[in-house]
């Protein structure tokens, strides 16, 4: 039986991916800054914590990870999920919107990570799961400021599975696309309270694809969840995991727009180097 602790589990895909952990016979630990909808909802489940979690508070969360080994006894899946969008300009999002999402979507993950980071030392083992999104590889107008906190998870995540693997710790950072859930009209989404004119065509437009998309979106959250199980039960997990036919064209026309830029600037790029024998 595995022991899975996931954040921002009250609602979405934290808490499709709790049903799906509970149903195989896992046991798990679902915090959310208010528990008490996830305890109704589980309350029948025999090998269930809920606990409250801000994990914008690093002291909150060594606490929660405390009370979930005292528990347990172990901690094998951590699927930091807690997080939300911004939609707005670089120029229309304020210094307090963007320290706000910053330290949710990524101060909040280290958080969570360092807490239980000594608990998986101790165990020589586990898996850390980080949800990303698409905007954590490929950057979109109007996502500016949420796609920089998912570039920053992508980062952490990449340089956590290079130190955890020798320990026996594993680290996979997942890349949704669009995927029908309540992001777009929920709670997950804010947007800038700052209006500029001049990006009517670019950034508003954005703002009216999004209220268009809701419900609309091609991924099916059900089937994420089954593929997060998919991937905890492997022996050779990813470093990077994209989910969504929408995630796996995007990063493709960015290798394909990279690769492309990079030849054409290749002379410039490589001529600044000492000359050999300097």
């Amino acid at each position: 039986m595995r022991v899975w602790f996931i954040t921002g589990a009250s609602r979405g895909l934290g808490a499709l991916i709790t049903a799906r952990a509970l149903a195989a016979g896992d046991a798990v630990v679902a915090t959310a800054r208010d528990p008490a909808e996830l305890r109704a909802r589980f309350a029948e489940a025999r090998h269930f914590l809920a606990l409250p979690l801000d994990v914008t508070h690093e002291a909150s969360a060594r606490e929660a990870v405390a009370q979930a080994v005292a528990r347990f006894g172990r901690i094998d899946v951590l699927v930091n999920n807690a997080g939300y969008g911004l939609l707005g300009a670089i120029e229309e999002a304020s210094g307090l919107e963007v320290e706000r999402v910053f330290a949710t979507n990524v101060f909040g993950l280290l958080n969570v990570t360092r807490g239980a980071l000594p608990q998986l030392r101790k165990q020589r083992s586990g898996h850390i799961i980080n949800m990303s999104s698409i905007g954590g590889y490929s950057a979109s107008t109007g996502w500016g400021i949420y796609c920089a906190t998912k570039f920053s998870v992508e980062a952490i995540s990449e340089a956590l599975s290079k130190e955890g693997e020798p320990l026996g710790i594993r680290t996979t950072v997942v890349e949704p696309g669009y995927f029908r859930t309540d992001f777009l009209s929920g709670g997950s989404l804010q947007s800038t309270a700052a209006r500029i004119d001049d990006y009517a065509e670019t950034v508003g437009a954005m703002r009216t694809f999004a209220e268009g998309a809701d419900q609309q979106q091609p991924g099916d959250p059900s089937k994420l969840a089954d593929a997060i199980l998919t991937l905890v039960e492997s022996t050779t997990p990813p470093r990077r995991l994209p989910l969504g036919s929408d995630t796996v064209a995007a990063i493709e026309q960015k290798h394909q727009s990279v690769s492309q830029e990079l030849a054409a600037w290749r002379t410039l790029a490589t001529s600044t180097d000492f000359a050999r024998g300097a």
